[in-house]
Formats: structure tokens, C-alpha cells, sequence
């Protein structure tokens, strides 16, 4: 094994660590893994919160033991491959050793240790984003057509995996406009591209299509309730932040696409930079959608520096410059992950609070980031479900439905009863089992609500109790309520119908 694929592999192998020992035992899988688990079990060509791709791995995972080893492994691998794609790029943009390692450092101790604890598309999207680019830098050196078909394949895969990627498309179109690669525009083997990855997508937009376009309802809800309160100035200061201990190499790389002669020709990545940034702003989007964008910039900025700081005195500044990303890493340990306890996150609640931490999609500041507070009391309510479950006779004709998509997937992957939960929320509305008569409900309701719930499905009922909540107070579903009715004086069955005809046409309506 070469010197540069044995430092290579040290960089993977240090990833996969450092992925599976930044989350603290305490918490459990957070709300959206359950839900992308629970995927696998109904695959389908779209569902009404993400692509298929992601189910497509969930059966995987169920077919490996479906065990949180393998949960998090697939993020960390999709982050592992992002490392191995940025520097392949340093490769084929002739960077030395030094901007190997520099650009590997970059991306290990970036923000994409945090996002690739969640299994959620988010790093998979990350991955297809810095391919295409590295694909198009392939195509750039060579002008081959066959970069043009693969950049289609990637990506039609990231497409099928999270939207977000058309963003990539939307930014480079005007970049490439600008520059001397507008030829590529002339070239019938683009349109031929364009048109096989279009059948690659197609079977998910002809799901859409048949399920009245989710996908658009799905947005609106988003914008209505989360994006309503994204801050264009809280946008750009999170970008800062997410590759803060790089920030010197992106900066780098925008300057070398734009003075450096070797990279004239790349010169389209320096204004496909701020065009994308600029619609993510326009549409007001989540923070994190841009992630993608940065690895690809520090493959540039790591092969300038490189070359800067190759010969003479400048040579003893190339420690410095890999010792940046290390340091500012230290710090974002200790307050960025999963690893320490929500006491811990409390009694330092002021520095949390100054780095807006504390702040969820609804613009309010919590005891515990968003994240973490999803990562609890997950386990308590499946192993107080399965309690409850097995005291009610004819447990088979019992129903355990849910108030979202989180308590019923946590319930689904940690129940030891083989409970399949639904809820009215997500996709699981549309995987109720309605095949066989239900005489007992099991009902998850929020601590608000349950009073109310209680008096009205009690007279559907012979009897009706309180039976448990989850008394984690940091979880976010903290006094969430276990109901249990039991002897349905209706016909269960037929009253689920009406309530899902009836979730479905306000969907659509909205």
C-alpha cells in the first residue's frame, strides 16, 4: 500500500470512530431515524417526506440486524466517501501530499461530524453533491463524454435521495453560462444525459404525480411552520460556522478561481458558489441545505495553499495551516455533539445559548438543542407501550396509534411485541392495516391533550384509563400520555377509514 492511500485509510478509519464515540449512550436514535427506518418495511417508489433512496438502505440495515451499529454506520460510510471524493478532487487538480492532508482534515473535522451522526439523507446528499462536482471536474481535464453520463447518474441517485440537489443544477446553470464551459450546452451527449436521468427519476415523479405531488405540500407545510423563521442573517452566519476551522481554505479556494491560472478553467465553481448561496437565501432554506456546497472548495483552497506554501520559508506555515482545523475542532467537541449529558447542556446553558444552540424551528431558545431533546424518552414510551400492550386480552385486535410519525416509528423499532404503530402523521397514514377488526386502541397523545382524549374516545369504549407517560422531563416528548380503551362498542375499523379520507382530503386541499 502506497504512503498516500495508507494516510488515506487512517483518515477513514478515524472518521468511523470518531463518528460512533460522539454520541453519549444516554440518548437514543433521534425522531426522523425512526420514520427512515420504518421505510424499508414499505418500499415504494416515493413517500410523502422523502425520496426512496433512503428505504432502499433501511432494508439493508434490517437485513444486517437492523441493530444501531448498523443505524449509524451508513451516515459515517456516506461520510467517509465525501472525504475519499474530496481528495480524489485534490488529486485531479494536482495537489501534493500537504493539500491531501490538508483538505482530508478540512472535511473530517468540519460539521459534517454532526450531521453524519443522524441517519437521515442529509449525508448522503452531502455525497452526491461533492461527486457531481468532482465529476465535472473530471470532465473539465478531459473533456470526455462519459463524465457527462455519470454526472447524470449521480445525480439522478441524488435526486431519488433528497430534492436538494436540484439547487446544485439551479446554481450551476448561470455559473457555467458565464464561462467558456457554456459549450458544453452545443454537446448532443448533455441532452442525451439529461434525458437518462430523467428515466432514472422518473418512477418517483410518476409517484408524485399519482399521489397529487406530496412533494409541494410537503414544502409549504415546511415553509409555513419552520421556514417562516429562517433569518437570511442567521443563514450566512451558520455557513461560517459549519466549516469554521476551514473557513481560511474556502476562502482561499474562491480567491484561486479567480486569480490562480492554473484553475481559469474551473473558474465556472467560483460563481456557481454564490449563485447557489443566493437561491438558498431567496427560498429561505434551512441552514444545513447547504452543506453539500463547501468540500468541494476545499479541495480548491487546499491545492492553492499547497502550492503557496510549497517552497522556502512558507513551507514551515503548512503545519500551522493543518493545525487550524484541529484546534478550532477542540472547542466544537465539547459543545457541538451528542456527548454530553442535557445536566451538562443546562449548566452551560449561556454558551450554548450565545451559539443560537438552543434555538428550534419554532424561533424559541429550549433547555436542550432540538436534536438531543428528539434523542430522548423514545424507549421508555416503546417499553411502557409493550407493557401495557401485553396486560390487555386480545392484544392481536389492539390498535397503537400514535400522535406523530417519531412515537411510532421509536415504537416500531423498539418494541419487543412485534407492535406495528401508526399514526396520522407522515407516511404513516398510509400504512394502517385495516384487513383485520380492531376491538382495543392503545392512543399516544401529548400531555395537553390528554384530558380531552380521555372524555371523547371513552364513550367509544367500555373503558378507558390513564395508563403511563414518559417522564423524561429533556425529551421533547416529555408528558407524552399512554391511553388504553378497551371493548370498542363501534365498528374501530370503519371510524379509522373515515378519519384517514378525511386527514387526506385536507391535505390535498392545502
Amino acid at each position: 500500500m502506497s504512503k498516500k492511500r495508507l494516510i488515506l485509510f487512517g483518515f477513514i478509519l478515524v472518521k468511523f470512530l470518531l463518528q460512533y464515540i460522539l454520541i453519549s449512550p444516554e440518548y437514543d436514535l433521534q425522531r426522523d431515524e425512526y420514520l427512515h427506518l420504518d421505510l424499508g418495511n414499505h418500499l415504494d417508489w416515493g413517500y410523502l417526506s422523502v425520496p426512496p433512496f433512503i428505504a432502499w438502505v433501511s432494508k439493508i440495515i434490517y437485513l444486517l440486524g437492523n441493530s444501531v451499529f448498523w443505524v449509524k454506520f451508513f451516515p459515517a460510510l456516506f461520510g467517509a466517501l465525501t472525504i475519499v471524493v474530496v481528495w480524489k478532487s485534490i488529486e485531479q487538480l494536482k495537489g501534493n501530499l500537504f493539500a491531501l492532508i490538508l483538505g482530508a482534515t478540512c472535511v473530517l473535522l468540519s460539521v459534517l461530524l454532526r450531521l453524519n451522526t443522524l441517519y437521515q439523507p442529509n449525508s448522503f446528499d452531502v455525497l452526491s453533491w461533492t461527486l457531481f462536482y468532482y465529476i465535472l471536474i473530471r470532465y473539465i481535464n478531459s473533456e470526455n463524454s462519459k463524465w457527462i453520463y455519470m454526472a447524470a447518474l449521480v445525480f439522478a441517485l441524488g435526486f431519488l435521495n433528497k430534492y436538494n440537489i436540484v439547487f446544485l443544477v439551479i446554481g450551476l446553470i448561470p455559473a457555467i453560462l458565464l464561462t467558456e464551459q457554456r459549450s458544453i450546452f452545443r454537446l448532443k451527449q448533455l441532452y442525451i444525459a439529461a434525458i437518462l436521468g430523467l428515466l432514472l427519476i422518473a418512477p418517483n415523479l410518476l409517484w408524485q404525480y399519482q399521489n397529487d405531488f406530496p412533494v409541494i405540500h410537503h414544502m409549504n407545510e415546511l415553509a409555513n411552520r419552520q421556514l417562516v423563521h429562517v433569518n437570511k442573517l442567521d443563514f450566512l452566519k451558520s455557513q461560517v460556522f459549519f466549516f469554521i476551522g476551514s473557513l481560511f481554505v474556502i476562502i482561499s479556494a474562491l480567491y484561486a478561481l479567480v486569480f490562480y491560472k492554473p484553475f481559469k478553467k474551473f473558474r465556472l465553481f467560483f460563481w456557481a458558489f454564490f449563485f447557489t448561496l443566493a437561491v438558498f437565501m431567496i427560498l429561505r432554506a434551512k441552514d444545513y441545505y447547504a452543506i453539500g456546497l463547501y468540500p468541494i472548495y476545499i479541495s480548491f483552497g487546499s491545492v492553492f495553499l499547497g502550492q503557496l506554501l510549497k517552497d522556502g520559508r512558507k513551507s514551515l506555515l503548512q503545519p500551522v495551516a493543518i493545525a487550524v482545523p484541529v484546534l478550532l475542532f477542540i472547542p466544537i467537541f465539547n459543545i457541538a455533539f451528542p456527548n454530553k449529558s442535557p445536566e451538562y447542556i443546562i449548566a452551560n446553558s449561556e454558551k450554548y445559548r450565545e451559539l443560537g444552540l438552543l434555538r428550534w424551528e419554532d424561533g424559541k431558545d429550549h433547555l436542550i438543542p432540538q436534536d438531543y431533546a428528539d434523542m430522548l424518552g423514545w424507549k421508555e414510551l416503546a417499553q411502557k407501550v409493550d407493557s401495557v400492550y401485553s396486560l390487555i386480552p386480545g392484544s392481536e385486535q389492539t390498535l397503537v396509534l400514535c400522535d406523530n410519525y417519531g412515537q411510532a416509528g421509536a415504537i416500531n423499532y423498539y418494541s419487543k411485541k412485534g407492535i406495528k404503530a401508526v399514526s396520522f402523521n407522515a407516511d404513516y397514514i398510509n400504512w394502517f392495516e385495516l384487513d383485520q377488526p380492531y376491538k382495543n386502541l392503545i392512543r399516544i397523545k401529548s400531555y395537553d391533550e390528554k384530558d380531552k382524549e380521555l372524555k371523547d374516545t371513552s364513550q367509544y369504549f367500555e373503558s378507558g384509563i390513564i395508563a403511563d407517560s414518559i417522564t423524561n422531563r429533556y425529551a421533547r416528548e416529555y408528558g407524552a400520555t399512554i391511553l388504553v380503551f378497551t371493548t370498542a362498542k363501534i365498528d374501530v375499523n370503519e371510524r379509522l377509514e373515515n378519519e384517514i379520507e378525511e386527514v387526506r382530503s385536507i391535505a390535498t386541499s392545502d
